[in-house]
């Protein structure tokens, strides 16, 4: 029987994600699915099928149903061996039984007085520059770099490539996951410097 292609595209993005955590700190996932409300309108059918070890961004923005799809996020990161993080809302985070937070660049300093309260948090990062700075801050367990690819994404600014993002993931002593158009075709090219993390890209994979 022919293999789908969406089956190939899942194993390669499957053994990239495995490459990707030879190079991160124990209890780093190696691959981030993010949330949004439009883009991921169902996020808990992709939870489901992700593999152990890997990461949930749920990015409410303000959402009414918050805490309840928070909360199912967090059972289905406790029963099948995911990291979840709350974006921005260290409150909701603690509702819900979250592993971490994951920040917006603009609110980094803001993490500071919750570092002993979470086991892993993220850091947004536009470019290397940002990067650079989220390194020095000490906060931070991962930064989540974009945009590496082209991405649809409106907040996306122009990509840095996979040849940038690999020299500044050597440089950085914060692990960094490549973000923005990153799909199960480019990921090859950067997971052994890096983690991977995307929206579409792992969410057209593993959804029911």
């Amino acid at each position: 029987m022919a293999q789908k292609p969406q089956d190939s595209d899942r194993r390669k993005l499957i053994s990239a994600a495995r490459r990707a955590r030879r190079h991160l700190p124990p209890g780093v996932p190696p691959a981030f699915f993010l949330t949004d409300p439009q883009r991921t309108p169902d996020p808990v059918s992709v939870a489901e099928h992700l593999p152990a070890g890997w990461g949930v961004i749920y990015r409410h923005f303000g959402a009414a149903h918050r805490d309840w799809q928070a909360r199912q996020l967090a059972e289905i990161a406790n029963r099948r061996g995911l990291a979840l993080l709350i974006a921005a809302d260290p409150d909701l985070a603690i509702r819900a039984g979250a592993a971490g937070v994951h920040w917006p660049f603009a609110q980094r300093h803001a993490a500071r007085i919750w570092r002993s309260r979470f086991d892993l948090m993220t850091v947004s990062a536009h470019g290397g520059g940002e990067a650079r700075q989220a390194d020095a801050d000490g906060l931070f367990d991962a930064a989540l770099v974009s945009a590496v690819f082209p991405s649809r994404s409106p907040s996306a600014g122009a990509p840095i490539g996979a040849a940038a993002f690999r020299q500044l993931a050597q440089r950085n002593t914060v692990p960094v996951h490549a973000l923005g158009g990153v799909t199960a075709r480019n990921a090859a090219s950067i997971c052994d410097a890096g983690g991977l993390a995307a929206i579409e890209g792992i969410r057209d994979l593993f959804r029911s």
